[in-house]
C-alpha cells in the first residue's frame, strides 16, 4: 500500500474534513472558512498535532494529538488523542494502529507521562481496537461535561 503517517500540511484540509464527515456523520457543516481558520491555528502551534495516513496521493487516515503541559508529575506533559478516523472503505488494514502508534511516539518524544483518549462508541471492535493500540480501559473512569443549552 506504501502507507505515509506524518504531520498534516496545509493541502490536506480537504481530506482531513472529508474524513471528520465519516467520523461524525450527524454533525451539522461548519462553516467552511471557520474550519480553515481552526485548521489553520492547529498546523501553528506546536502542542497541537494533526496526524495524518497517506497512501499514493491521497490522505486516507487522520487524528488529533494535543499535548499538554503539566505542573504535576515533575511537570510532565500529557497528551490527548481525538478524532482518529479512518477512510470507511479501507478499514481494518492496520492503517489506524500506524496513525496510533505514530502519535503515542510523538506524545513519548515530546515527554508525555501518559495519553489518554475517550470514544463514543458502544462497539466492542472499537474498545478492542484501542485496546490493540496499547490503551487500557482499566486506569481512569471518564466525566464529560457539556454547556447547558
Amino acid at each position: 500500500m506504501g502507507l505515509q503517517v506524518r504531520l498534516a500540511r496545509p493541502g490536506d484540509f480537504d481530506a482531513v474534513l472529508a474524513l471528520y464527515a465519516q467520523l461524525h456523520p450527524d454533525n451539522g457543516a461548519t462553516p467552511r472558512e471557520r474550519s480553515r481558520t481552526v485548521f489553520e491555528h492547529i498546523l501553528s502551534q506546536p502542542h497541537l498535532e494533526l496526524i495524518v495516513a497517506q497512501a499514493k496521493d491521497a490522505v486516507i487516515g487522520t487524528c488529533y494529538l494535543n499535548i499538554i503541559a503539566n505542573l504535576s508529575r515533575a511537570a510532565s506533559p500529557y497528551g490527548v488523542l481525538e478524532n482518529v478516523v479512518v477512510d470507511q472503505r479501507i478499514r481494518g488494514q492496520g492503517i489506524g494502529q500506524a496513525i496510533v502508534a505514530f502519535a503515542l511516539t510523538r506524545a513519548w518524544q515530546a515527554g508525555c507521562y501518559k495519553v489518554m483518549l475517550q470514544t463514543g462508541s458502544r462497539r466492542e471492535s472499537t474498545h478492542g481496537f484501542y485496546r490493540s493500540c496499547g490503551f487500557s480501559a482499566d486506569d481512569k473512569f471518564a466525566f464529560v461535561a457539556r454547556p447547558v443549552r
